[in-house]
């Protein structure tokens, strides 16, 4: 997000607008945490992690009292225009607001989930697979020496891309995402095949909200049916939300804010800047959230082949 910042903040500079900064989101917003904004402010930012900003859940800005509180400051600091940066509840709050208060606004995604409609990629989701990757390839040498199975949990609460990518990235021989029912006969019977022919590694990557109940209940599963194999369970939580992003994030990043003041210039309102196809793409807030782009039939089907 902080390359995000610098870019439209250095963006609205370089046309002579002022900026200012809302510290812990819509609940800085609600309270007035709002601060002016120059070019030095955005210095040395974008190789960091996390937002200079700050963030927060706010449910008091999903009442009608928060939302009126959260304008009345806007108004008062003479804020003429906004730029949100989140992932689907930044976006479903803004829908909200809107319906009572008139203020342009447009919105960049950021959230690792990659669960927005309207951008093939959002920032964090290439710094975090890439973050599980890393650890992934390591487990995947600690197997190979103990000859253990390994089921990996992976963040993704509705949506399985992180999952997805970084198990066909590490060559996992099953992987398991929310929008596919969890066949775990299916995933058992892999593991009994493979034990008969001696694959001394299988690796699982599990999404955290797969319907079967994640990394633990797919690892007792397995013991159960397989009591003699060594099976571990590493969850990688919150390690894949952190750390130096990747250059494609920060190229991301720096394109959508950029996009998003040159769209508000061009009078733009309520909606989200993405990239589609390598193109710039806006799409209002309404149609952004929670709809996604459908796992790739392609991309399933293949992972069944590759790991046989």
């Amino acid at each position: 997000m902080n390359a995000a910042i610098r870019a439209a903040t250095r963006t609205a500079l370089y046309h002579n607008m002022e900026v200012y900064g809302i510290r812990r989101g819509y609940q800085g917003m609600i309270e007035g945490d709002i601060f002016k904004m120059e070019s030095t402010d955005v210095s040395d930012i974008i190789q960091r992690g996390g937002t200079i900003l700050k963030t927060a859940r706010s449910k008091e800005f999903m009442t009608q009292e928060g939302m009126k509180k959260a304008y009345e400051q806007v108004t008062k600091h003479g804020i003429e225009a906004l730029v949100l940066i989140g992932g689907d509840g930044t976006f479903r709050g803004a829908v909200k607001f809107f319906e009572t208060y008139t203020i342009p606004a447009v919105g960049i995604p950021g959230t690792i989930d990659k669960d927005l409609t309207g951008s093939d990629f959002t920032i964090g989701f290439d710094t975090a697979v890439n973050t599980a990757v890393w650890a992934i390839d390591k487990i995947r040498d600690t197997a190979e020496a103990h000859d253990r199975l390994f089921v990996i949990e992976v963040m993704g609460r509705d949506a399985g891309y992180i999952a997805l990518h970084s198990g066909i990235a590490c060559g996992a021989e099953d992987i398991l995402i929310p929008e596919q029912k969890t066949d775990i006969e299916a995933v058992l019977n892999h593991i009994y095949s493979d034990e008969r022919r001696k694959k001394t590694v299988h690796i699982l990557v599990v999404s955290e909200h797969e319907d079967f109940g994640g990394a633990e209940e797919v690892s007792k599963a397995i013991t159960t049916r397989f009591p003699l194999l060594d099976v571990r369970t590493c969850i990688l939580g919150h390690i894949q939300r952190g750390g130096s992003p990747t250059c494609a994030d920060r190229v991301l990043a720096s394109r959508l804010g950029h996009a998003a003041i040159e769209a508000l210039l061009c009078g733009q309102t309520q909606v989200m800047a993405g990239i589609v196809n390598g193109e710039l793409s806006f799409t209002p807030f309404a149609n952004a959230v929670k709809q996604g782009t459908p796992i790739s039939v392609d991309m399933l089907e293949m992972i069944r082949v590759l790991s046989v």
